[in-house]
């Protein structure tokens, strides 16, 4: 098992990942690898083996006004062999996650373009940095225009629209506002994608009232065999913020609790012993016993369908709230088991990425 973080070095004094000039000042990618051999110091001083690198490496690289910054990968094909040859020696396994820009699945034509560019030079990134298939791009869904239906349709549509070597990076995150596990456990039947599971957003947004540990025991079964597993294990804000307010010539102060949502800088480390010892533990066991042919747990569930074809899921058609579009498994649940693509061949252990950092 490998811990990382997501891109703020906050240790060390605090890092620069990338350059995050502004294109006057001319930034360029090349200025972005010395900062990210500077990153690759610390993760090496303080034994860290993964790290979630920016999405913004290479600026304004696909940027349609500014063509002079579109050839940065290639003018960098050997500093960036040389930066991926030292994260291989190290162990150091890399990912990305471009931001909420980034939408396959937008209604809008120019914003599928320009989400279709990104996650393209992401593909050209890792590829010219020899990084094997554990190195990956993890993007959520998007919106929901239209529905669930329509808008995980657009997703496949914008998903069709990749190159393979962008595609075969790519891995789908439950978001913390709109589709749940159980949806990108549906997008991954339908695409083969892999699911990275984020567990903050699980508790944020979990219509279906999943365990944790069936939920880490679906997504890990997502990952095909001989490549590690990986999930986002993160912690929420809890202090309260002070806002003040200036009224005529006083300034009014008042506390803000903190929204659930919200990612902490800092890891809680009791519950993250807590997730290591019982629910990763946990799956872990029960993967090895379906590997084994014994059985135990539930089948990933799917998302919701009106009528099937055999050897589908169908839903009941709502949530535990009452809600429609519910993802829980219906009465073909023993039958579609043996087809959702058991955990047989998978690593036994999996990565964590946190969006916070352990104290």
């Amino acid at each position: 098992m490998k811990l990382g973080f997501a891109v703020k070095v906050l240790g060390g004094g605090g890092l620069p990942t990338h350059d995050a000039r502004r294109w006057q000042s001319g930034p360029h990618l090349r200025w972005s690898i010395e900062a990210l051999h500077g990153v690759f110091d610390y993760l090496e001083r303080a034994g860290i083996g993964m790290y979630r690198m920016t999405a913004s490496l290479a600026p304004y690289a696909t940027h349609p006004d500014h063509p002079q910054f579109h050839a940065q990968v290639a003018e960098c094909a050997d500093d960036l062999g040389e930066l991926g040859a030292r994260a291989k020696a190290g162990g150091l396994r890399l990912s990305t996650h471009p931001g909420q820009y980034i939408v396959l699945n937008s209604e809008d034509e120019a914003i599928r373009e320009s989400a279709v560019r990104d996650l393209e030079l992401q593909g050209e990134l890792f590829e010219a940095m020899g990084i094997g298939p554990e190195g990956i791009v993890v993007v959520h869904v998007g919106g929901a225009a239209g529905g669930h239906a329509a808008a995980m349709a657009r997703f496949e549509r914008g998903l069709e629209r990749l190159s393979e070597r962008a595609r075969a990076r790519l891995a789908i995150e439950n978001d913390d506002r709109t589709f749940s596990l159980c949806h990108v456990l549906e997008l991954h039947r339908r695409t083969g994608l892999k699911v990275v599971w984020d567990i903050l957003h699980h508790h944020c947004n979990d219509p279906d009232g999943i365990a944790d540990r069936d939920a880490l025991t679906f997504a890990l079964a997502t990952w095909p065999a001989g490549v590690r597993p990986k999930i986002h294990y993160s912690t929420p804000k809890t202090a309260i913020e002070e806002r003040r307010k200036k009224v005529g010539r006083r300034v009014e102060r008042s506390w803000v609790l903190p929204q659930l949502r919200a990612h902490a800088d800092m890891i809680d480390p009791i519950a993250f012993e807590h997730f290591i010892r019982e629910t990763a533990a946990g799956a872990r066991s029960r993967r090895h016993a379906r590997s084994q042919g014994q059985g135990s747990g539930a089948a990933p569930p799917a998302r919701a369908a009106r009528g099937s074809r055999p050897g589908h899921w169908i839903g009941s058609g709502r949530d535990r709230n009452g809600r429609g579009d519910s993802c829980v498994p219906g009465r073909q649940l023993r039958r579609v088991r043996t087809r959702a693509g058991g955990l047989g061949g998978s690593p036994p252990h999996g990565d964590f990425t946190s969006s916070g950092q352990s104290p």
